[in-house]
């Protein structure tokens, strides 16, 4: 019997960056087409720069520091739009993914401010519109404030979000590396905002930081899904704290073993059974496929052809994912209604 998921079973990737979704043969040709200086006029010295390598150490840091160049090449509007053209058309073609949950941060694509923001935004909302008229796919967009940033900026990413909600803007994140100066509790108002107008939360958090904050980030942030979150499998408060509240996590395998958060397989097998033990929903994703040269069904397939997830375990995924997406109308499988009961929260604490 087959341990894979079929791939007439339609996908939807939720937790994938922008900077390291596009192959590197289009951010080449982006590259060229601006006129940006690289490192190195071999392609394929510059695509081992772009991507994970066997030889490179693994760890955390590495990993962020492959962003370097693919955040600097598609730092203009139009490199964004043809990158998200690109990755939206080329996940529905490589793997029949036809939702696509695009996450970036607009500010590292303005080259410093010297780039209009809502330039920014408006190139790839048209890259967008240009992929769903090619393809039978629904995309959105996911606004990144990153830790190192001063409050001040993450909150004008989050008022842009706001904004642009009715073109596509789905979703407001929290990413980037460990920062002495970030503060979870500062974050509480403007994700209350985003979510009185409609914008889902998903907060990177469970990887490389300390476990106890998956249940902190919960308790102040109150997120509808975890980017990440594996280390909550080590504490029980976390657990059920996700099982209560209907919390989805995001998980990436590939991702989670190349940066050295889980030391391998079996150990993923241990964290797996203690989401099933207790009642964790979870999703599948890859964080960034041309980056880890890996896509939603090679995860899947892995996970199957270990034992971990049965062909069974991957349909009810499949269909968790879609039923998890901040893109509106991708399922008719209905959500734990949690919203409006927050919502009265955020209006009494705020009157």
């Amino acid at each position: 019997m087959a341990a894979h998921l079929s791939r007439k079973v339609p996908l939807a990737e939720l937790h994938c960056h922008l900077g390291a979704a596009v192959t590197p043969a289009i951010m080449w040709s982006i590259a060229h087409a601006q006129g940006i200086k690289l490192p190195t006029r071999d392609y394929w010295d510059f695509r081992d720069l772009i991507t994970v390598h066997p030889r490179r150490p693994k760890s955390f840091d590495g990993y962020l520091q492959l962003f370097h160049w693919t955040e600097l090449i598609q730092s203009s509007p139009i490199a964004v739009e043809r990158a998200v053209y690109e990755v939206i058309g080329g996940a529905y073609r490589k793997n029949n993914i036809t939702t696509t949950e695009l996450r970036f941060n607009p500010m590292k694509r303005n080259r410093g401010g010297e780039q209009d923001l809502d330039h920014i935004i408006a190139a790839a909302v048209r890259g967008m519109d240009k992929a769903t008229l090619e393809y039978p796919v629904k995309p959105g967009l996911i606004f990144c404030l990153d830790r190192a940033f001063p409050f001040e900026l993450n909150e004008i990413i989050a008022e842009k979000a706001i904004a642009w909600r009715d073109r596509g803007v789905v979703g407001v994140d929290i990413a980037g590396p460990e920062s002495a100066t970030f503060r979870v509790a500062d974050y509480r108002r403007p994700l209350r905002r985003a979510r009185q107008y409609g914008l889902g939360i998903t907060i990177h958090t469970g990887e490389s930081g300390p476990v106890e904050e998956v249940a902190r980030v919960i308790e102040l942030l109150e997120p509808d899904r975890i980017g990440h979150g594996v280390k909550a499998a080590y504490d029980p408060r976390a657990m059920a704290m996700l099982r209560e509240r209907g919390i989805v996590l995001e998980i990436c395998p590939t991702s989670n073993l190349n940066t050295g958060v889980v030391s391998g397989w079996e150990e993923f097998r241990w964290i797996f059974d203690q989401f099933h033990r207790n009642g964790v929903r979870y999703t599948i994703s890859t964080d960034g496929p041309e980056m880890l040269k890996t896509y939603i069904r090679d995860e899947l397939a892995t996970l199957g052809r270990l034992g971990i997830l049965s062909v069974e375990e991957q349909q009810q995924i499949a269909a968790a994912s879609l039923a998890a997406s901040f893109v509106p109308n991708v399922s008719e499988v209905p959500l734990p209604l949690r919203e409006p009961a927050r919502r009265d929260v955020v209006e009494r604490e705020e009157a």
